[in-house]
């Protein structure tokens, strides 16, 4: 008897064992795949990004950042400094030493290098009475849109500044249907070739258009989910009542990726949309849905590996980046807060990336600057909200 006993002691001792390897074995196994699903791009701010402006230069509302081939990046803002508190050198007679509006286009250096400079009104195009949104084509030139009064054109220009064409005719009555004019641009993006060209028309029209990139020509437009635009008032944005049939305004982006799909800041109405290139519906994903006023989703930034597997999304009501995955529009983490600090927001407005990874906003309203994120791999993600990215000591 003691010599069963024993037997079945022992046994129930190495079943025992064995069960509890399994079990830790399986958790080890589940926790592993809980590190690798909750992985995203993590990033740390630069708060010495850009080098001080010369000239006693200051900037105003910022409201498009875009990155060239080279990693330079250029940014547009509107030099709109409080006369009294800002811009005295800028009086007649001058009531200060500082400060003075730099000119609308700064051009920067990786290093944070101010490297040119140019914009405004000339001869031979239109300036728009509020610029808005500037992006970088695949050859290198600009292009930028406007928000204002009777801005019912594009510009593009060279990226030192040469005017190359103007597209729609400046002060036209317009609506969401026309194909010879635009209704107060808030940004172009460009698909892969730069041969086709993305707006997000705009702040009056309620619908993305298609463009040849080479020669202006419009080629197909569509308003929310596909649907022939429609410039009907649809009223303040209510999260409680069934989802908008159309967009509001402004449609604030429409970022082409690589695989040809078309993202669209349909920003009142705290959704992004996501489309074939043809305009056919894919899905959406509504972004905190309780925001209200200005809306969530401001404008939109790949990563920059092959597949875009990751998506920035840059909330300016609610002061911070959403950190996405692309293909299932999963929220993985967010960084930024409200704040004057580097690395928090006032009204982030534009977002890009560079071919590092480095991530670069600017911030309007009274913003009024760029900061740049630097990519530091990937990493866990351990709150869903990580305020403001500084850099971590050694």
């Amino acid at each position: 008897m003691k010599a069963e006993k024993s037997i079945f002691v022992g046994t129930s001792i190495i079943v025992a064992i064995v069960a509890l390897a399994l079990t830790s074995s399986a958790m080890v196994r589940s926790a592993t795949d809980g590190v690798q699903a909750n992985e995203a791009p993590m990033f740390e701010v630069d708060p010495l990004w850009p080098k001080p402006l010369p000239n006693h230069w200051i900037l105003g509302s910022a409201i498009g950042v875009g990155v060239d081939s080279r990693d330079h990046v250029f940014i547009i803002h509107r030099g709109n400094g409080n006369e009294r508190t800002e811009m005295g050198a800028a009086q007649d007679p001058p009531s200060s030493e500082c400060c003075l509006p730099a000119p609308p286009i700064l051009e920067f250096d990786p290093e944070g290098n101010l490297v040119n400079s140019w914009g405004g009104p000339a001869e031979g195009y239109t300036w728009p009475t509020s610029n808005h949104g500037i992006t970088v084509d695949p050859k290198d030139n600009i292009w930028i849109g406007g928000n204002g009064p009777g801005d019912s054109h594009i510009l593009k220009f060279t990226r030192d500044g040469t005017f190359l064409m103007e597209i729609g005719i400046p002060g036209q009555e317009t609506n969401s249907n026309t194909t010879e004019h635009f209704g107060r641009v808030a940004k172009i993006s460009f698909d892969a070739t730069g041969d086709e060209a993305y707006v997000s028309d705009g702040y009056r029209n309620r619908r993305v258009v298609v463009l040849d990139a080479n020669t202006g020509e419009f080629k197909r437009f569509w308003g929310a989910y596909g649907n022939t635009p429609d410039d009907a008032d649809l009223g303040r944005y209510d999260p409680e009542a069934p989802l908008a049939q159309q967009f509001r305004t402004p449609v604030h982006c429409a970022e082409p990726s690589n695989d040809g799909l078309v993202y669209v800041c349909d920003r009142p109405n705290d959704r992004i949309q996501v489309f074939r290139t043809d305009g056919t519906f894919v899905t959406e994903k509504i972004i905190a849905p309780l925001t209200l006023g200005d809306g969530s989703t401001w404008d939109i930034a790949f990563s920059k590996d092959p597949a875009q597997r990751f998506m920035y999304l840059a909330d300016g009501k609610n002061m911070k980046v959403y950190v996405m995955e692309r293909e299932s529009l999963e929220i993985l983490t967010t960084f930024g807060d409200g704040g004057r600090q580097p690395g928090l927001f006032f009204a982030v407005h534009s977002i890009a990336t560079d071919s590092r990874g480095n991530i670069f906003t600017t911030e309007t309203y009274e913003g009024k600057r760029v900061q740049k994120f630097v990519y530091k791999g990937m990493g866990l993600v351990t709150e869903m909200n990580q305020g403001a990215p500084w850099p971590r000591g050694n």
